[in-house]
C-alpha cells in the first residue's frame, strides 16, 4: 500500500496492550494466576451495576440514549454541578480525545509529566500538536517545572492526580497557587481517575475549580472505584461553554446503553464504594508493612497501587513473578528500571504475592546486578 500518512501520525508509538491472562498461563504453563497489574477493583464489579446491566439487556436492540440524560443528571447531582458541565465518554480517554480534537491544532503544544498516562501523548500527537514532557520530581508532579515549560505555543496542560504510576498527590493550596501563574489561554486537564482512593485530606479535588480561569476540565472514571473497567465509561466535568464545544465532536452514541445503566446504578451503591475503600486502605497498609519487614522499599501512595524498588532489573522480576502466577507491572518502560508497580488485591491474593515476591527476590539476588 502507498498510504499518504501525516508525519504526526507516524510519530505515534502505538499503545501495546498486555496479553490476556489465559494466554500468559498457556505460555508459562501455569494456572490460577492472579493479576495485580492494572489497578482494577479487587472486589470485582459493583453488584448494583451488574444487576442494572442485566435488566437493560432486554432493550439492547435499541440505540443508547445519545445524550446520556439520566447519567448526566445523576453525576451533576452527585458533584453539585449543572448537567451542561458534564460530558460522558467511552472511558475518560474518550474525553481526552475530544478535548484534543476541539482545543488543539497542528503546531500547538501540550505540557504533560513524564511518566504519566500514555494516552495523553498519543491523543495530542493524533491532532498534530506536540507533547512537551516535564520530569517528575522525587516521583511527584512538579508544578513549578510545568509552569516554566509553558511557551506561547502552549494550549493545554495534563496533570494526573493522584499520579499514575507513582501514587503521589498534589495539595489543594499548591494547585490553586499554580493556577494563578497560568495565562488564561490555556486549558488544564486534571485527570482524577484515582481520586476516590486518596486518604490525605489536603489532596487536591478539582471539581470546585472548574469555573476558574484558566478553565479546568476534570476527568473521572467508573473503571477503578466502581469496578466497571470492562464497559468503558468515564466523564469530564468542565465549564459549560467548553462542554458544549466537545459535544460538537462527540460521537452521538459514544457510551453504550449497558454502560449508562451500570454507571447510574453504581452511583447508588454506597455500600460497595465503602467496602472497596476499606479493603484498599487495609490491604495497602498490610502489604507495605510486610514489605518493610522484608527490608524492601515501597513508596507512599494515595491510590490503589504503589511502587516497589526491587533494586535490580524490574523486567527480570516481572518475568519471574509471571512464572509464579502473579502478574505485576514492570516500570522499565516508564523510565524506572528498578521499580515495579503492584495494585492492592484481596488478602489471599496479597499473601500469595508476598510469598512469590520473597522467592523471586531471593532467586534474583544471586544474579548479576541482584
Amino acid at each position: 500500500m502507498e498510504l499518504k500518512v501525516p508525519e504526526y501520525i507516524l510519530s505515534i508509538k502505538p499503545y501495546t496492550p498486555g496479553k490476556p491472562i489465559e494466554e500468559l498461563e498457556r505460555e508459562y504453563g501455569i494456572s490460577g494466576s492472579i493479576k495485580l497489574a492494572s489497578n482494577e477493583n479487587p472486589l470485582g464489579p459493583c453488584p448494583k451495576a451488574v444487576d442494572a446491566m442485566k435488566a437493560s439487556m432486554q432493550d439492547i436492540h435499541r440505540y443508547p440514549d445519545g445524550s446520556g440524560y439520566y447519567l448526566t443528571r445523576k453525576l451533576a447531582e452527585k458533584h453539585d454541578v449543572r448537567p451542561d458541565n458534564v460530558v460522558l465518554g467511552n472511558g475518560s480517554d474518550d474525553v481526552i480525545g475530544m478535548l484534543a480534537r476541539t482545543l488543539l491544532q497542528a503546531g500547538d503544544e501540550a505540557v504533560m509529566t513524564a511518566p504519566s498516562f500514555l494516552m495523553y501523548e498519543i491523543l495530542v500527537r493524533s491532532v498534530g500538536a506536540a507533547p512537551v514532557f516535564v520530569p517528575l520530581n522525587n516521583l511527584a508532579v512538579d508544578l513549578d517545572a510545568i509552569a516554566s515549560a509553558i511557551t506561547e505555543k502552549t494550549r493545554m496542560i495534563f496533570i494526573n492526580n493522584p499520579n499514575n504510576p507513582t501514587g503521589t498527590f498534589i495539595k489543594q493550596d499548591a494547585f490553586e497557587a499554580f493556577l494563578k501563574r497560568l495565562p488564561p489561554s490555556l486549558t488544564v486537564v486534571l485527570d482524577e481517575a484515582y481520586i476516590e482512593f486518596a486518604r490525605d485530606p489536603s489532596c487536591l479535588n478539582g471539581l470546585s475549580l472548574i469555573d476558574e480561569n484558566p478553565p479546568i476540565a476534570v476527568l473521572r472514571t467508573f473503571s477503578k472505584i466502581y469496578g466497571l473497567a470492562g464497559i468503558r465509561i468515564g466523564y469530564g466535568v468542565m465549564p459549560a461553554e467548553m462542554a458544549g464545544l466537545l459535544h460538537r465532536v462527540r460521537q452521538p452514541f459514544n457510551t453504550s446503553a449497558l454502560a449508562q445503566a451500570g454507571a447510574v446504578a453504581a452511583l447508588d451503591d454506597e455500600d460497595f464504594l465503602y467496602q472497596t475503600l476499606e479493603l484498599v486502605a487495609t490491604e495497602l497498609d498490610f502489604l507495605q508493612t510486610a514489605l518493610n519487614k522484608m527490608g524492601v522499599t515501597s513508596f507512599p501512595t494515595q491510590a490503589n497501587f504503589f511502587l516497589i524498588d526491587v533494586k535490580r532489573d524490574a523486567d527480570r522480576v516481572f518475568q519471574e513473578m509471571l512464572k509464579e502466577g502473579v502478574i505485576i507491572r514492570s516500570m522499565v518502560s516508564y523510565g524506572y528500571p528498578r521499580y515495579i508497580r503492584v495494585n492492592v488485591g484481596k488478602r489471599q491474593e496479597n499473601l500469595r504475592f508476598l510469598e512469590a515476591f520473597e522467592r523471586v527476590m531471593d532467586k534474583t539476588a544471586q544474579e548479576p546486578g541482584g
